[in-house]
């Protein structure tokens, strides 16, 4: 099995529950103050980054940022913490 590593992916806009389907469990999602949706998760190989570009390719949203982020094992994020919920645009 591949090593994770964690991906920060910046979309233009607010995203919708639509385009974020595949992401929802596996990334941190989170509105930003310049208006772009910032999701930060973990990648098990180059075929999963691939995909999830491709869906959002696919779903005409601009990705206009994606780094890879260094991080402890420690530090990872936790999906079942406090996120957007991007179907009610409230905090769950």
């Amino acid at each position: 099995m591949s090593e994770l590593t964690r991906y920060e992916i910046e979309i233009r806009g607010r995203a919708t529950a639509r385009l974020l389907r595949p992401a929802l469990d596996d990334f941190v999602i989170e509105p930003t103050d310049a208006g772009t949706t910032r999701l930060v998760g973990d990648i098990r190989d180059a075929s999963q980054l691939n995909g999830l570009l491709a869906h959002f390719t696919s779903m005409n949203a601009e990705v206009i940022g994606l780094r890879r982020v260094e991080a402890n094992r420690s530090e990872r994020p936790d999906p079942s913490s406090t996120t957007t919920n991007p179907k009610k645009g409230t905090e769950s």
